[in-house]
């Protein structure tokens, strides 16, 4: 089963492609309203599966004793591409291999050389392992930005989603923290349900107000932050994320 990415999840995976080294887990959560220990928790959810597949260091070479850092495009055969991918990996100077979608010019390979003598030694080997070098480029610059659909700053809609958990078959758990002007604010769970905005294969299994934890009944009523927690057998219906969210958000 695939790892669902929600809104907390996109703000998480902006501030780190942002910044990874100065960014801890309670930075982020202060700015997404949850615990540190939430956000810590995502972070494994996310690299376990393999959404954050490393963190690497962006280093100048140049700065470096004047290292020349070329990008190579290359053609493969595509029955071998993936071998050959592999292989360009382990030759030394050779820092990043990428896979394109394409007949030809479907390899690019970054290497970094002491001097142009490495770099023809690069781009010979890489022609023997049956690669055919199409363009040699010397890189001059490169600048990393995060996506950013997922800045949380650039006027996206969010939901009221703070957290949820996948469950074996499908079924989720997902907590809401409930805003003063969300459109199921003020209705009991009967009236909601009425509405549509609670549909019928949705059950609310918990709602915290303050300190407490109240027993959902369907007279009872939702309030302006209040924590919903909503089981759902198959992935949230859309009017559930509609009924929780802020209005002018949807």
């Amino acid at each position: 089963m695939s790892y669902r990415v929600d809104e907390i999840d996109k703000r998480i995976l902006y501030h780190l492609a942002a910044d990874a080294r100065r960014t801890s887990a309670p930075m982020i959560a202060e700015e997404v309203d949850v615990t540190p220990a939430t956000i810590r928790n995502r972070v494994r959810q996310l690299e376990d599966n393999g959404i954050i597949e490393g963190y690497h260091a962006d280093i100048d070479y140049e700065r470096i004793g004047g290292k020349i850092t070329t990008q190579f495009t290359c053609t493969a055969p595509l029955s071998d591409l993936s071998a050959l991918v592999s292989e360009a990996t382990t030759i030394p100077g050779v820092v990043n291999v990428r896979e394109l979608m394409a007949g030809q010019e479907n390899v690019v390979v970054t290497a970094v050389g002491e001097d142009t003598d490495d770099i023809s030694r690069i781009t010979q080997t890489l022609s023997d392992l049956g690669l055919v070098v199409e363009r040699e480029d010397i890189v001059r610059d490169e600048q990393f930005h995060p996506y950013q659909p997922f800045n949380p700053e650039n006027g996206r809609s969010h939901t009221a989603l703070t957290d949820f958990q996948s469950l074996a078959g499908g079924a989720e758990v997902l907590e809401f923290t409930v805003s003063a002007d969300a459109e199921i604010t003020g209705m009991s769970l009967e009236e909601a349900n009425r509405a549509g905005l609670l549909p019928d294969e949705v059950l609310v299994v918990g709602i915290e107000r303050g300190d407490d934890r109240l027993t959902p009944k369907g007279e009872t009523r939702i309030e302006a932050g209040d924590v919903v927690s909503i089981f759902c057998r198959e992935s949230a219906p859309e009017p559930i994320k509609r009924a929780f969210a802020a209005e002018g958000t949807q």
